[in-house]
């Protein structure tokens, strides 16, 4: 008898069907699982744009702006201090201008974001949550000027040292002027690609677009200065 029962027992449970509870458990960790693939795969690069344009493109700014400044001056001065004095001042009036201009415009787009978030609230369209845990995530959310106008100011300076440094040890005139299109012809290259490795766009395009767009400038700048210091004006 005990035998029988034992095996009525094994049986039940060899063929126990899942409840609706086991069903719904094991439905949410598939969710789970297939919402943290979804959100691996699919990462969205355009979240970098800012600390991109910050970065990489405030980088290129003072590379080109700078050495075209000390290429114009030295369409007309040979003078090595003429150059340097010229390229410092370009990055000194640079990484100012861009922090000012950086801090401007994000603190613009904070104050408007806060202004539509209280117009949100007061409509209450926004989800009933944990007010700590709501204030804190709006808190890194919202952008901070400081840290733009710092990263801009930064970042312009890094390029902007790359002529300066090119030409600091170098007293024959053309050769100097033939490092420092040298050296920023292979920093435009490096910006080119690094900002599109990291924002995933197609780095020969990017690196080209980059590199042609710096020769212009110091091109037009050493050609206009020319003509002008040729012309006594």
């Amino acid at each position: 008898m005990s035998s029988n029962q034992a095996s009525l027992n094994l049986n039940q449970a060899k063929f126990a069907l899942p409840t609706n509870d086991d069903l719904e458990q094991q439905q949410q960790q598939a969710t789970t699982t297939l919402e943290i693939e979804s959100d691996e795969d699919t990462f969205d690069y355009s979240k970098r744009s800012q600390w991109l344009r910050a970065a990489v493109l405030g980088a290129n700014d003072g590379l080109v702006s700078t050495a075209s400044i000390m290429m114009g001056v030295g369409a007309v001065k040979h003078d090595i201090k003429a150059m340097i004095l010229s390229g410092f001042a370009g990055l000194v009036a640079g990484a100012c201008s861009m922090a000012i201009g950086e801090f401007v415009s994000v603190y613009s787009q904070l104050d408007i974001e806060v202004a539509q978030r209280k117009r949100e609230k007061e409509r209450g369209q926004r989800r009933v949550r944990d007010p700590e845990e709501d204030t804190n995530e709006e808190k890194e959310s919202l952008p901070n000027p400081l840290q733009a106008a710092a990263a801009s100011a930064l970042a312009f300076s890094v390029g902007a040292m790359v002529p300066l440094l090119a030409a600091s040890f170098i007293r024959e005139y053309k050769v100097r002027l033939g490092v420092i299109v040298a050296a920023v012809t292979f920093a435009l290259v490096v910006f080119g690609w690094l900002g599109a490795v990291l924002g995933e766009a197609p780095v020969l395009r990017s690196a080209l677009r980059v590199l042609f767009g710096g020769w212009m400038a110091m091109a037009i700048t050493f050609g206009l200065t020319k003509l002008i210091g040729s012309s006594a004006l």
